[in-house]
């Protein structure tokens, strides 16, 4: 049986970080598989699981939003319009370095 909670919007205030910040909350309906509700269970305080769930999920939501975005850039690059990384990334920073070490040693040498 899945951990289940009722349907009710409501809104409280939360003390965070020594500050006060008003969050809008409403409770909602999920169903977990019974493995994952026992670690929940087991492993996060009954007054602490509604804070642990919404961090793991604004996490997964993070990395959901970066894949969207990667997924929209997808075929933004066009080699043809970086005909310097043609013999790769690594050979282009290696040559970069190589500039960088050898004006270096122009500018210093002297000194």
């Amino acid at each position: 049986m899945g951990l289940t909670v009722d349907m009710k919007l409501y809104t409280k205030s939360v003390a965070v970080d020594k500050e006060l910040h008003i969050m809008s909350t409403s409770r909602t309906h999920i169903t977990l598989p019974e493995d994952v509700r026992a670690d929940l269970d087991r492993l996060v305080e009954k007054r602490s699981r509604s804070r642990f769930i919404a961090e793991a999920v604004r996490k997964a939501l993070l990395i959901a939003r970066q894949k969207e975005a990667l997924r929209q850039a997808a075929g933004a690059w066009k080699d043809k319009d970086h005909p310097e990384l043609k013999r790769g990334a690594a050979a282009w920073v290696r040559k970069l370095r190589l500039e960088s070490e050898a004006r270096f040693e122009k500018q210093f040498r002297n000194r």
